[in-house]
């Protein structure tokens, strides 16, 4: 443990006993260090970072000593633990194999200073770098400028101008939109388009232009009521309660999943689970119920049990034949 490591974990321990304060013997426990070590510690706290630490002889502690209407002090700048440390590595390399290069402008410098403050530590953050894995599977990469331009105009609460290519009616559109949310590098952006909301797959957007307009932004609440009820990415109050029946298989494993907020399920009689699910755009809800195939049957509405009736038939008919040779 370095010196700005000790003087860090002095300042938390003292922090969360600021009422009655610590002892040597205790601070030398949290620091892992010796007598000569601790007092070093203390000193360079109070001496060279002008915290109000004091010893109070009566109790044979130490303990911060702050005046009234002056707020609790704290450690000057931004300090990190090693903990924290770790955690924001771990999260700069979770979203480099998620998109590779996406932000590598933006992060390679802050990637240059955690990873030498690691280095300071023992073990420094080989083991580390070598654990965080995530297996991207069905990704969807945005443009790198898009995206940050996106991130631009919601930050300073400018209208864009967007090239959209649409995946559902493959067409391209160029459109002016107010962003509103924009959650992460797999969830669509949602803008207003003529006073109403409407979805933008980020992946689908070419490029983006920045526009001196300012945006039209909706208040919290107004975002609360158009997320609070979806289904999956696409938002907007739920018209239709889907009825789902999941086999005694997969019983056990649907009734540990989260689909939806306010989704209510029980086991029936015969072990199968029974899971009703709101729902107002059926697109993300279509897809979801296909993945459990033969394990699950849609009992109402009748325009999703046929839509995802239709959808098995054809996926059947793939393989009516007698398919490709070998």
């Amino acid at each position: 443990m370095d010196r700005v490591e000790r003087i860090y974990r002095l300042h938390a321990l003292l922090d969360a006993n600021r009422r009655y304060g610590v002892t040597l013997e205790q601070i030398k426990e949290r620091l892992e260090c010796s007598r000569a070590t601790a007092v070093r510690t203390i000193r360079d706290l109070r001496d060279y970072l002008g915290a109000p630490l004091v010893w109070n002889r009566e109790l044979r502690r130490y303990r911060y000593e702050e005046s009234e209407g002056q707020g609790a002090w704290q450690l000057p700048g931004l300090w990190f633990g090693a903990d924290e440390l770790h955690a924001l590595l771990a999260a700069e390399r979770l979203l480099e194999q998620v998109e590779p290069g996406l932000l590598e402008p933006e992060l390679a410098p802050l990637r240059r200073r955690i990873r030498a403050l690691l280095e300071r530590l023992p073990g420094g953050n080989e083991a580390l770098a070598g654990r965080v894995r995530l297996a991207p599977i069905g990704r969807r990469a945005p443009s790198p400028e898009a995206f940050r331009t996106v991130a631009d105009a919601l930050a300073r609460r400018k209208r864009l101008r967007i090239d959209y290519h649409g995946r559902a009616s493959d067409e391209a559109t160029e459109r002016t939109v107010s962003p509103q949310v924009a959650p992460g590098v797999q969830v669509p952006v949602v803008a207003i388009v003529h006073e109403a909301l409407r979805t933008f797959a980020l992946d689908r957007i070419r490029t983006a232009r920045v526009l001196d307009a300012p945006a039209k932004v909706l208040s919290d609440a107004a975002l609360d009521r158009y997320f609070a009820h979806s289904y999956g990415i696409f938002g907007g109050p739920p018209r239709h309660v889907a009825v789902l029946r999941f086999t005694p298989e997969r019983a056990r494993w649907v009734a540990d999943e989260h689909w939806h907020p306010d989704q209510e399920g029980r086991f029936l009689d015969d072990g199968s689970y029974e899971l009703r699910i709101p729902y107002g755009d059926p697109r993300e809800l279509v897809m979801d119920i296909l993945k459990y195939g033969p394990d699950v049957e849609v009992l109402g509405p009748g325009e999703l049990r046929r839509e995802v009736a239709g959808r098995l038939r054809a996926a059947a008919a793939g393989y009516g034949g007698s398919g490709p040779s070998g």
